[in-house]
């Protein structure tokens, strides 16, 4: 039933889902007891009582009823909505080559095909490779607009410069855009000098055109795709192997490579994470990747997790890190390591088909999972 009210508005006083009444009768009430006739003083002062219990009575109720449709529940249904339905990663750059095709390095770089989007993530060591291995492999980066820059060393960053005036070439907007994390751009002074090679290399790309958009937090870079940016580090994994030091705005301090970021895709299989090197750990990135989608299974980690030094302690603890985690699919490419990949695969309740050492070529979809090289098999 609805009822007039003050200044001819109506109000809902019927009766509410499932036999109750509704939370604004109470409203009704108090307006229609407080509207009478009495002094102006009084009668405003009356108004402000109605308006606030108003307030009191509505909002609470409403927002029990309103609570399907609030954050957690839109979140959800927008994360379904966007899932990546068609997924392809092609390794571009890394140490093995599985056949006669490519050519293999200290470094690492791969194409991601997600859906309608094209982006690529790392650029390899040498300024030819990664250039080179598209063409053995019949991979055209022109169509490339955007890179995603995993962190400064020069294994994941030499192949920008060229790539980009290769490209642009064909296609004035290829490879334009990179995507970094905060520190990226930070001195790395040593007895040397700079060690650092991106402060150079932002010059010499923003001259071709080329813009970096640095990330200090985590962000959605096209539906169902997710770049950490800088990752929390709940875990002391320390996985690094470079003794630097590193000016940050708080002074020189350990270069523990605080841009270190991963790119994780939410697919209609589960979570794919694509790292360079895994400088934050790969367990602190899984940890931090269900976070911003939780109660989501990992369907495959691809890339380096520069796992190479690592003791077996610290190898059987992440590989039953990764069985909590229901890691499907590992595809160990650059700094892994080879015995890394196999004493994980062993741990995590993989098998040789879903644990294997990535080469220049290999590929990772979800409709077949991974495939690579004979050298690999």
């Amino acid at each position: 039933m609805k009822r007039a009210g003050p200044d001819g508005a109506y109000f809902d006083c019927g009766p509410g889902p499932n036999g109750g009444t509704r939370p604004l009768i109470v409203i009704c009430k108090l307006v229609r007891l407080l509207w009478e006739p009495r002094s102006d003083m009084k009668r405003d002062l009356c108004r402000a009582a109605a308006i606030a219990v108003s307030l009191l009575c509505f909002i609470p109720a409403a927002g029990a009823r309103w609570r399907g449709i609030g954050p957690a529940a839109l979140q959800a249904s927008s994360t379904s909505e966007t899932q990546i339905r068609a997924l392809k990663v092609t390794i571009l750059s890394t140490m093995l080559v599985g056949e006669a095709t490519g050519i293999g390095e200290w470094g690492f770089s791969a194409l991601v095909e997600a859906d309608a989007h094209r982006i690529l993530v790392d650029t390899g060591a040498h300024p030819e490779t990664v250039l080179q291995n598209a063409r053995d492999l019949n991979v055209d980066l022109s169509g490339v607009q955007e890179v995603i820059l995993t962190h400064n060393h020069g294994d994941h960053v030499g192949g920008l410069l060229i790539l980009r005036h290769e490209m642009m070439k064909r296609n004035p907007a290829a490879l334009s855009v990179v995507h970094v994390a905060k520190g990226i751009f930070y001195s790395r002074p040593s007895v040397q000098g700079e060690s650092n090679p991106m402060i150079a290399i932002r010059k010499e790309y923003e001259a071709t055109g080329g813009r970096f958009i640095e990330h200090s937090d985590g962000a959605d870079i096209f539906p169902g795709a997710w770049l950490t940016g800088p990752v929390p580090r709940k875990y002391p994994e320390r996985n690094w192997s470079v003794s630097g030091k590193v000016q940050t705005p708080e002074g020189l301090v350990e270069d523990t490579i605080p841009e270190d970021q991963s790119l994780v895709l939410d697919t209609t299989q589960g979570l794919v994470v694509l790292t360079g090197c895994g400088h934050a750990g790969i367990v602190n990135i899984l940890t931090y990747s269900t976070t911003r989608f939780p109660g989501h299974d990992v369907d495959a980690v691809i890339g380096g997790l520069h796992l190479f030094p690592a003791t077996n302690e610290q190898l059987d603890w992440t590989g039953e890190e990764f069985r909590k985690f229901k890691v499907a699919n590992l595809l160990g490419a650059h700094c892994t390591g080879i015995e890394a990949v196999y004493r994980l695969r062993q741990r995590a309740g993989l098998t040789r088909r879903t644990a294997v050492v990535g080469t220049v070529g290999a590929t990772f979809t979800l409709d077949k999972g991974i495939v690579t090289g004979a050298l690999a098999q």
